[in-house]
């Protein structure tokens, strides 16, 4: 080929690919999420509209005659009505004591087990196995084998205490149900959940800065002072996130208040009672109401969950 024929030819041009406009791309994207995303609606969505709805209703199975549009008088009811307004208080009460209390106990499992020594994985694996029991088990262990009068590990124990000490024939057998079946309750919840508030406070232990603590021993900071000043803010999320998902679970609790105590001696929350009001006095709408308020109420908590596991992932990417 001589040089004159090369210059005759014509330029080649580059085959260019069809441009994707940025948003046809997003929807190429996403469109695999997209059967996920509508099985989602239909199962969460849409019954959630449906109670929204039924909430708005004057709607008693009892009276099915007397049904229409009752606005805001269900919501009314829900606040006004005592038993209701008991059983929100209980469930306030109930979730703040087990949140505490799991979190105090957590935290001290956990500096425990963020030491060295012998068998500590096998210790980890035993305290976590509590919160792997299905909840209507776990209650069930507790009313039958540890709270029973007659045949319960409480009064077992103490019974062997009584004899063993010689402090008489006859020793106390109280039947913790009926004398404190709050506490019963709340017991309970906490041994389930306290696994949960170690696991999460463990994570913030180990992800202390080693060298600040080195530097602190060495300064000659005792235990103490390495935990106030250094442990203690350095878990102040890690509590905080443990806390609002603690608070987001026991909120919705059912198990436990149905198992042990049924709801009585005032231990009925309000999922219990949104149960007795649907169940049994067949007052969907009030029942509804309530169940939205519980949602409400756990979509807020959820809220600062959100805040505080992203603020938690910023710390980490810029660390």
């Amino acid at each position: 080929m001589t040089a004159s024929t090369l210059a005759s030819a014509p330029p080649r041009t580059a085959t260019r690919r069809p441009t994707i406009s940025p948003r046809r791309a997003g929807w190429i994207r996403r469109a695999p999420l997209l059967p996920a995303l509508i099985f989602l609606i239909i199962v969460t969505q849409l019954p959630f509209v449906a109670t929204l709805v039924i909430s708005f209703l004057r709607w008693n199975a009892l009276d099915p005659h007397d049904r229409g549009w009752a606005g805001f008088s269900n919501y009314k009811a829900v606040f006004t009505d005592s038993r209701l307004r008991e059983s929100v208080l209980t469930t306030i009460i109930l979730t703040v004591s087990v949140v505490l209390i799991s979190l105090a106990i957590g935290l001290g499992i956990a500096l425990l087990l963020d030491r060295a020594f012998f068998g500590r994985g096998i210790v980890r694996t035993l305290m976590i196995a509590p919160f792997l029991v299905v909840p209507v088990a776990a209650a069930l262990l507790f009313k039958h084998g540890i709270y029973n009068p007659v045949y319960g590990l409480f009064n077992g124990t103490l019974t062997g205490f009584w004899h063993t000490f010689g402090l008489g024939n006859n020793p106390p057998q109280p039947d913790i149900l009926t004398v404190h079946p709050k506490i019963a309750v709340e017991a309970e919840l906490i041994w389930q959940w306290t696994p949960f508030m170690m696991l999460i406070l463990l994570a913030g232990l180990q992800s202390r800065p080693g060298d600040a603590i080195e530097a602190a021993h060495i300064d000659g900071a005792s235990p103490w002072q390495v935990f106030r000043y250094l442990t203690l803010p350095h878990l102040r999320q890690y509590l905080e996130l443990g806390g609002l998902l603690g608070s987001i679970y026991i909120v919705q609790n059912f198990d436990a208040v149905f198992t042990i105590t049924s709801g009585g001696l005032g231990t009925a929350n309000l999922p219990y009672t949104i149960y007795q009001t649907f169940f049994q006095a067949h007052d969907y709408g009030q029942a509804s109401a309530a169940g939205v308020i519980v949602v409400i109420a756990s979509i807020i908590i959820a809220t600062f969950a959100l805040r505080v596991v992203s603020s938690l992932l910023r710390n980490e990417v810029k660390s």
